[in-house]
Formats: C-alpha cells, sequence, structure tokens
C-alpha cells in the first residue's frame, strides 16, 4: 500500500518535472525562430549544427531534453505545439482570380479598355465589340494555357518517403529512472518502440532510426552508424555519395556541410544504417531556409517582360502624341468636333497594336505546344520568348554533363599501366563481400558484365570475410583458389592501404615498399585525382589454407597490386549540345558545388575551356563588381554554396546578360529564380521544380537546344507583327495628317477605319504559324525599343508616299475631289490602304525577296490572300452601302496594280540600305 502510494506521489513530482524541462527546453528552441538567410546558411542554425556535431552525445541529449531510447507520446506533442510541424514552406500556387488579372494586365489590354469604354460611352458599339473582343481571347488564351502547364507541372511531382522511424519512450521510463536515483525503487517499464511516424510529425530530440533508401528527416547528429553513405547531390553538388561517422574527425571545420556526423534533411541514405538524433527540423533545417529563401523572395522581372513593357509604352506614347494632332487638325479644318473626336479615337484604336496581346500569347502558346511534344513543360509563358534571347546558360555539372551515374573508369597497376590481374582481384572483393554494396562495388561488377570474358568468380571459394569499417576505412575477403591455398584480398583508401603494405607487385615480380616507391606510388595516385578520378586501392596476400576464420590482425604485410579508379563520366550528347548551343550563340557556364578537380577533367572531355577554375571560397571574398567581371571572365565555377550560384546568375544578368539556369537540387532553387529562365527536370527536388520556369522530361542539352531555336522562332514572329504594325500605323497616321491638312472631308469615315485595322489585324493571326529564316535563329535576339522605333519612323513614311500617291490618282484622274465625291475617294484610299498594310506583312517579315528567296507559311499565305480579296470584295459587293463605300471603277486597278508594284520595290530598296545601315534583327 505504501509502494503505491509512493509510486503515486512519485509520478505527479516527475510530471511537474517534466513539464519544467519541456518548458526549459523550449526556451532554448525558440532560438531557432530567430533564422535569417545569409549568403551560405543562417548564422543560428550553422552555430547550431557545429555545436550539435562537437557536443558529447549526452551534452546534446541534455540540452535538447531527450534521452537515448527516445521521446515519449506526450513530450513529443508538446514539443511539436510549440514549433510547429516538420514541414517546408512551399511556393503556393495564385488563386485563380489573381491568375486571371496577371494574365490580364499589360499596357496594352488596360489602353484597350480604356478605349473600348470611350467606345461605349459614345454609343459605337461595334468599336466597343473589336476591342473588347481582342482583351478577352488575349487574356483567356494565356490563362488557359499556363493554367494547363501548371497542372502537368504539378503531376510531376513525385511522392517521396512520407514516414520515417522513430524510438518511442514508454512515459513510465522517465519515472522508473528517477525512483531508482531518488529513491532505490525497482520499476520494470516495456523498452522503446519502433515506430513509424509521419515525417510532418517528427521534432527536435527525435531519435530516428535509418536504413538505405530512408530520405534524412530533419537535420540530425549521428549517433550510431554501419556503413553509412549519404547522398548530398541535392544539396551540394557532390557527385559521389559522402561517408557519414559517428564522430567529427577534422577538428577545424568551420562549414556546417562539411560536418561528418551531421546528416541534412532532404538528402538520402544510399548504403548502410544509422541512428540519429534530430536537432532541427521544418524551416529551420538547411533545406528549410532555402526552401524560404526562394519562395519568400518576388520574381524578378525577365528580359522578357522588360522588353515587352518598354515596346509597349513606346507604341502607347506615340499614339498619345498622334491621336490629339489628329483631333485638333480636323476639330479647326472641319468644324465637325464630334466627328473629329470620333476619327481620332478610331485613329487610337489603329494606333494601338491590340493584336499584340493576342499574338504574343498565341505564339508563346504555340511554342509551348511545340516544346510538350518534345518532352518540356513549359510552366510560364514568357519563358518559351527567354528561351530564344538566353546567350548564357549556367548548369550543374552532375546530370547535366555527366551520367549521374559512378563507372570504373581505370584498373592499373601501381605504376598506372592498365592491369587485368587488379581487376579481377577487385571483382573478387566487390563479388563475394555481403551486405548491401555501395556504388563503386556497383560500377566493378557492373563493369564486369560488359566483360563477361573474365569468367573469374568459377574458379574460386569464398573462406571468409572482415567488413569494412570506418575506422580501417578497407575492406577484405578471403578466398580458396581450387582449396590449394588462401588469397586475402583487400580494397580501400589509398593511405590505410599503403598503411598494411610492405610489398609492391610490380610485373611478375614483388619488390619491397620503400621510400622511393612509396614517393612514386603517391605521384601516379596524386595524378589519378587530378584526372578528376575516385581512386580506390587494391592489395592481396597469399595464406596456407590452416583456418577458416579471418579477422583484422591478417590486414598486415600486404603486396599492393594496384588501383581502381571511378569517374562520373559524359553523356554521349553533351559535347554534341554544347557544340549546337555554342553556334547559337549561348555560352555555358558550369556552377558546381562538386570538387573542382573533376569539374575541371569533366568539362574538358565534352570540349569546355578550362583556364581557371573559380572556387568558392575566392568568391567569398569578392565584391559584387569583382564578381561580375570575374564571371564574364570564367566558365568554370566549383565548390560553391546556393548562394554563390545565385550572386553569379545576378551578376551575370547585371552585365546585361540574358541567363538560363539549369538544375535539379535543393542547392540550385536561388539561382533558378534569379536566372532569367529557370530550368528544372522531372525528377528534381520539389522546391527546384516550384522555381522553375520550364521543366524537361529528359535531362538532355540537346532538348535545351531546341528550346532556343523554338524560343528565336517565337521571338522573330512576334517582333514581325511589331514592326509590321508600328511602321503601318505610323505611315497610316503620317497620311491621315497629309490628307486632314489639305482634303474639304475626312479621309476615310472612323467606321471604314476600324472595319480596315480590324481585316489588317485578322491577316495576322497565322503570324505565329509562319516560316522563320535560318538566319535569325542563330544568335540570341532581345528586344530592342529604339531599333523599333527606328524602324518604324524609316519604313512608315514609304508607305505614305504611295497613300500620297493614291489621293493624288483618285482627285486627279477621277474627280473625287468634292464632298459629295469623298465616297469615292474613301473607298479608292480604303483598298489601296489595306492592300498595302496586307503585302507589308510579307515585305517586312523577311530580309530577303518575299515569295522568291523566302516564303511565308502557308496559313499566313492563306490568311493575308482572303483578306486582301475581302477588302476588294467590300465595296465592289453588296454590303458597299453599309459602310458607305462604292464601287470602284476598272481604271483604278490598273493604278492599283502598279502603285503596288512601286511599294514592293521601293520597300525592297529600302530594307537593303537599312540592314547595311542598321543590320535586320
Amino acid at each position: 500500500m505504501k509502494l503505491s502510494i509512493l509510486k503515486e506521489f512519485f509520478a505527479g513530482f516527475l510530471r511537474t518535472r517534466a513539464m519544467t524541462r519541456h518548458f526549459r527546453r523550449l526556451a532554448l528552441l525558440d532560438a531557432f525562430k530567430s533564422v535569417t538567410v545569409t549568403r551560405d546558411m543562417p548564422p543560428a542554425l550553422a552555430q547550431t549544427l557545429l555545436a550539435a556535431s562537437r557536443s558529447e552525445t549526452s551534452t546534446l541529449f541534455e540540452q535538447l531534453r531527450s534521452h537515448r531510447d527516445g521521446l515519449t507520446e506526450t513530450e513529443a506533442e508538446t514539443i511539436r505545439d510549440r514549433v510547429g510541424l516538420n514541414e517546408v514552406q512551399q511556393e503556393k500556387p495564385l488563386p485563380w482570380w489573381l491568375h486571371l488579372w496577371h494574365s490580364y494586365k499589360n499596357p496594352f489590354n488596360l489602353l484597350l479598355t480604356v478605349l473600348a469604354g470611350i467606345s461605349w460611352y459614345t454609343e459605337d458599339i461595334k468599336a466597343t465589340f473589336v476591342i473588347s473582343t481582342m482583351v478577352v481571347l488575349s487574356t483567356l488564351l494565356r490563362f488557359v494555357q499556363e493554367s494547363r502547364s501548371n497542372r502537368a507541372a504539378d503531376k510531376l511531382k513525385e511522392m517521396v518517403s512520407n514516414t520515417a522511424t522513430v524510438l518511442r519512450r514508454d512515459p513510465a521510463q522517465e519515472a522508473a529512472d528517477e525512483a531508482r536515483r531518488f529513491f532505490d525503487v525497482q520499476l520494470h517499464p516495456k523498452g522503446p518502440r519502433k515506430t513509424e511516424v509521419p515525417i510532418k510529425q517528427l521534432v527536435p530530440g527525435d531519435v530516428v532510426l535509418l536504413a538505405a533508401g530512408d530520405m534524412i528527416p530533419g537535420d540530425s547528429r549521428v549517433l550510431a552508424a554501419k556503413d553509412l553513405f549519404v547522398s548530398q547531390a541535392a544539396m551540394t553538388g557532390e557527385s559521389l555519395p559522402v561517408e557519414k561517422f559517428v564522430g567529427q574527425r577534422a577538428a577545424s571545420v568551420t562549414n556546417a556541410l562539411e560536418l561528418d556526423n551531421i546528416l541534412f534533411m532532404g538528402t538520402n541514405v544510399v548504403s548502410g544504417s544509422a541512428t540519429a538524433l534530430v536537432v532541427a527540423t521544418g524551416n529551420h533545417t538547411y533545406f528549410g531556409a532555402l526552401a524560404e529563401r526562394v519562395t519568400t523572395t518576388d520574381r524578378r522581372q525577365t528580359a522578357f517582360q522588360t522588353g515587352v513593357n518598354k515596346v509597349s509604352w513606346l507604341l502607347i506614347r506615340f499614339m498619345l502624341v498622334m491621336s490629339p494632332l489628329v483631333l485638333l487638325l480636323n476639330g479647326f479644318t472641319k468644324g465637325d468636333w464630334l466627328e473629329a473626336f470620333l476619327f481620332a479615337l478610331s485613329i487610337a484604336v489603329g494606333l494601338t497594336p491590340e493584336m499584340l496581346p493576342m499574338i504574343v500569347t498565341s505564339t508563346l502558346a504555340k511554342g509551348a505546344v511545340t516544346m510538350s511534344r518534345r518532352k518540356v513543360i513549359v510552366k510560364r509563358l514568357d519563358a518559351i520568348q527567354n528561351f530564344g534571347a538566353m546567350d548564357v546558360l549556367c548548369a550543374d555539372k552532375t546530370g547535366t554533363l555527366t551520367q549521374d551515374k559512378i563507372f570504373l573508369e581505370r584498373h592499373t597497376d601501381v605504376f598506372g599501366e592498365e592491369s587485368d590481374t587488379v581487376f579481377e582481384y577487385a571483382f573478387l572483393n566487390s563479388y563475394y563481400q555481403t551486405g548491401l554494396k555501395n556504388l563503386l562495388d556497383v560500377a566493378v561488377l557492373e563493369h564486369f558484365e560488359v566483360h563477361k570474358e573474365l569468367e573469374v568468380a568459377t574458379a574460386f571459394r569464398k573462406v571468409d570475410e572482415i567488413p569494412f569499417d570506418f575506422a580501417r576505412r578497407r575492406m577484405s575477403v578471403v578466398v580458396a583458389e581450387h582449396d590449394e591455398h588462401h588469397l586475402v584480398i583487400c580494397k580501400g583508401a589509398v593511405e590505410e592501404i599503403l598503411a598494411v603494405c610492405s610489398r609492391v607487385q610490380h610485373g611478375q615480380g614483388v619488390e619491397p615498399l620503400s621510400p622511393e616507391l612509396l614517393s612514386r606510388i603517391r605521384a601516379v595516385t596524386a595524378a589519378l585525382n587530378e584526372d578528376g578520378l575516385r581512386v580506390v586501392a587494391v592489395a592481396s596476400k597469399e595464406l596456407q589454407p590452416l583456418k577458416e576464420v579471418y579477422g583484422v590482425a591478417d590486414e598486415s604485410d600486404l603486396t599492393l597490386m594496384g588501383y581502381i579508379a571511378f569517374l562520373d563520366p559524359p553523356k554521349e550528347s553533351t559535347a554534341p549540345a554544347l557544340k549546337a548551343l555554342a553556334a547559337h550563340g549561348v555560352a555555358v557556364k558550369i556552377l558546381t558545388g562538386d570538387n573542382d578537380l573533376v569539374t575541371a577533367k569533366i568539362c574538358r572531355e565534352v570540349g569546355l575551356p578550362v583556364d581557371h577554375v573559380l572556387l568558392g571560397g575566392e568568391i567569398e571574398g569578392m565584391t559584387d563588381r569583382q564578381l561580375a567581371e570575374a564571371a564574364e571572365r570564367h566558365n568554370i565555377f566549383a565548390r560553391l554554396t546556393p548562394a554563390h550560384k545565385e550572386r553569379i546568375v545576378q551578376a551575370l544578368r547585371g552585365r546585361g546578360h540574358v541567363v538560363g539556369f539549369m538544375g535539379d537540387g535543393i542547392n540550385d532553387a536561388a539561382a533558378l529564380r534569379a536566372a532569367d529562365i529557370g530550368i528544372s527536370v522531372d525528377t528534381a527536388v520539389d522546391i527546384a521544380k516550384e522555381a522553375a520556369d520550364i521543366i524537361l522530361l529528359e535531362k538532355s542539352l540537346m532538348v535545351l537546344e531546341d528550346g532556343v531555336v523554338e524560343g528565336r522562332k517565337t521571338f522573330a514572329n512576334m517582333l514581325k507583327y511589331i514592326k509590321m504594325t508600328a511602321s503601318s500605323n505610323f505611315g497610316n497616321v503620317f497620311s491621315v495628317l497629309i490628307a486632314s491638312a489639305f482634303l474639304p472631308f475626312l479621309p476615310m469615315l472612323p467606321l471604314q477605319l476600324l472595319v480596315q485595322n480590324l481585316l489588317y489585324d485578322i491577316s495576322q493571326i497565322a503570324i505565329p504559324f509562319d516560316n522563320v529564316d535560318e538566319e535569325l535563329l542563330g544568335k540570341p535576339q532581345r528586344w530592342n525599343p529604339d531599333d523599333i522605333g527606328r524602324f518604324m519612323i524609316f519604313f512608315g513614311p514609304v508607305s505614305s508616299i504611295f497613300d500620297i500617291a493614291t489621293y493624288g490618282v483618285m482627285w486627279f484622274v477621277f474627280s473625287a475631289n468634292t464632298g459629295g465625291a469623298q465616297t469615292l475617294f474613301q473607298s479608292g484610299w480604303f483598298v489601296e490602304g489595306l492592300l498595302s498594310q496586307t503585302l507589308i506583312v510579307h515585305m517586312i517579315r523577311t530580309r530577303k525577296i518575299p515569295f522568291i528567296q523566302s516564303r511565308a507559311g502557308w496559313p499566313l499565305l492563306a490568311m493575308t490572300s482572303m483578306i486582301m480579296v475581302i477588302g476588294i470584295f467590300l465595296p465592289m459587293g453588296p454590303f458597299a452601302h453599309y459602310l458607305r463605300l462604292q464601287a470602284l471603277p476598272p481604271l483604278y486597278f490598273v493604278f492599283l496594280v502598279v502603285i503596288l508594284l512601286g511599294y514592293m520595290a521601293l520597300t525592297q530598296a529600302m530594307k537593303r540600305f537599312y540592314e547595311r545601315r542598321f543590320g535586320w534583327q
């Protein structure tokens, strides 16, 4: 009875004590809440991880108020209520109404909406309908296409492991510990149990059990490990898995990413097993800090958006100047201010390239559809044109240049000469070892599958094995050859193997391992390392078959046989893809977190010039200006942190480059967002895919070359429309101003001007499907408002010359020089103006001779031909009176042919002069 009362009292005492501990611990965790992103890692997080790495495990458990047997359910829930779920912040998709608004808002749509409102107010219903239709079509087309692309991108998000194995302590265990400590009472609670917990439920202080294939659920300290290899490629860019240990080997490490006993959330276990203590979760991890940096930073305006806005405002300013001029001129000369206002409003609509948003969107949408057939999903339509404008592509090495797979590259004797014997011994070691084989063993076995003539395994029988451990950094197998003798084959790190060798195999003989020979061996292995190879040494020893059990003591007095060297080799398509990108004016720069020697080796193999590899440590001390100059000069950057990659991208953009960035890891997300065009792959981490503009279903530079060409076609077709519209509209206004000054009537009625403008716009709907001259695809293309303004002023008056010629023909030849004959005059200029505007589509779409040296795509040919026929039919057919037009005499068409031929000849001559003087884009 006394014992039960004592237990109840003691349990209550412990609950109070435990709550006090929890709140003290949570005060410690409040430090995590103050994380701020720096160039590399939040300082608070870096200090936390460094302290966790250096602390004794008992001290760390005490600081986190945890236990080797894990937390209890109650403890975990209390902490979770305080620190939140183990979730990383992600970019939330826009609600449909906000996405629709973003699809609508651009300078032209806003201006057209104002003009439509004015037209409605003045009861010009036809103009209101035409303008409103253009705005609605443009907005909906962009909204629907981007929505489809985003849905497709969302489907690509792969499901990752969503549970973790944790230790849960029996709640009575703490009571038992305190009872034994204070009251010498022996209680017998149950031991810790393993339980699967959703990753988002994990909290700091949880003890997790890890095995091959598991994702690290939070930043953690290793408590116990067996043959633990972790892939940190998504975090640091290292192509090979890294070994993780219980203790930190080098005490001088200050970079948290280089800690041997810290595991990072989002990385994964390649082989081995471990027990780890979670020290940070959710947004307080390194993964979370990177994600927060990406998702909370507003996207910078891309080169495409900047260019479109500049061109838009150029044309809008022109319209705002010319429309009032037309209003004032017609108002004072004709005296009818209402008619003058309606005419000026029609001029404003005519000067506004109202089809631009629709042409841009449909051209980009057509490019997106074309790219989807090539295994590319375009999340943001603007990215298509940025492909075409891109002149610098920054890419990661692993998986982009290389195959992202380890291969056995060389097997040599101790002096670097090819040796099949060394490979046979390495194969026996990898073949007979038990347990999960690491990537190097897999590469050896796969190399054997390719070279099956080396059927060595049939002659041997396994006797025993001396497993790998991280203290020795080597492992051995013992095999018997026809039971005549036992052969110890040891494989491991070069220095560790040399430590247990006393002899060296040289040809058919054996030599003692002298200091001179040791120096030569180290020179050979150093040369292999400089070639970017990971070197593993192979040694052996023959023994009499006197026993069946062997141990570490038998790894002595070995003979060094040679080395096996591994590499993540380049893809076969990499070199031709780089050559094709260079031919299209795109410079490729490699930004990787991997080793500089490995990176330089791969770059040399694929044909990238290697003068100097700029390291992350050098970048850290540079100012932004110094970095911009260095980024311009150098092509290869290694040992980079995510912040370094982002700075390099921003530095290149600051120097006027249109920058693309291709990456798939957590460490690439910030740079993806900073670039003009972010490119990722479907197997990338979610954060990288969210930051990207384009997702590749195949990680290949050849696909990027296709994207560059498609982007340039898209840009060329958009630029055609702008040049055609700007020059044609300028010519029309110039003609209107001249006519308004000298004619006693309006040169064209507002309704006629709107119909002519509508027909002209319809003729250009097929521009997205037009052919593009090859020479326009060979170099990056960009928006140049100054060039467009110059082009408009240069070619606009050319059409005015022939408009004035038409005025003369109508005035003098057909006597349409009075108010009673104004319908004939207006009909004549309506037809000539529409046909000359339609012909300009073919004249300006190419610098070559149209119809002969360069033909338009059949959709554009068909559309322009149809509009020309309609333009002639309207004054000649039954609908003429609706538009206040009249039939034209046959002689008019003779003059029309002469005028149009003269217009084409002069335009072609001006094109050649313009190209020689200013170039042709």
